[in-house]
């Protein structure tokens, strides 16, 4: 595999969600930080559509953690709203996945981000290749074998 992949050969995944009492803030709108939980489930359910549970992280020596994230909030979520949570990974690294994440509802454009995720070894905390096995799935996904 390359040392980075560019997409868009990975398609921009999407997972359906509703706002929760639990989302909200005093003021009824979905609290600015359940806008980053929100595309880490997204992020998550990409990755179990692909076959990777995370479970299968812990045979291996490293931990997935977000290195980087920008949101740009461009309007409120509510109660009850059915929101679509999306992922689509924009670069590829060899030790790294870069997200461009989207929270719509409809067809609107609520919140919009870019997460970089990081391996890492486990003991060290230092950077580290992607397990084999994701990066199998990915090669599958984008069409490439090298």
């Amino acid at each position: 595999m390359s040392d980075l992949i560019v997409a868009p050969a990975f398609a921009e995944f999407r997972w359906p969600l509703r706002v929760y009492i639990e989302d909200t803030d005093a003021g009824g709108i979905v609290y600015y930080v359940n806008y980053l939980k929100f595309m880490e489930r997204a992020r998550t359910e990409w990755l179990r559509s692909l076959g990777f549970q995370h479970y299968l992280v812990s045979a291996e020596p490293v931990f997935f953690v977000v290195r980087r994230a920008e949101v740009d909030y461009r309007l409120p979520a509510r109660l009850d709203d059915e929101l679509t949570a999306c992922a689509q990974v924009v670069r590829l690294g060899r030790a790294s996945l870069h997200f461009r994440q989207r929270i719509l509802r409809g067809d609107v454009v609520l919140a919009d981000g870019l997460i970089e995720i990081a391996c890492v070894d486990r003991d060290s905390l230092k950077p580290r290749a992607l397990p084999s096995t994701l990066s199998a799935l990915l090669q599958h996904q984008t069409g490439s074998d090298q």
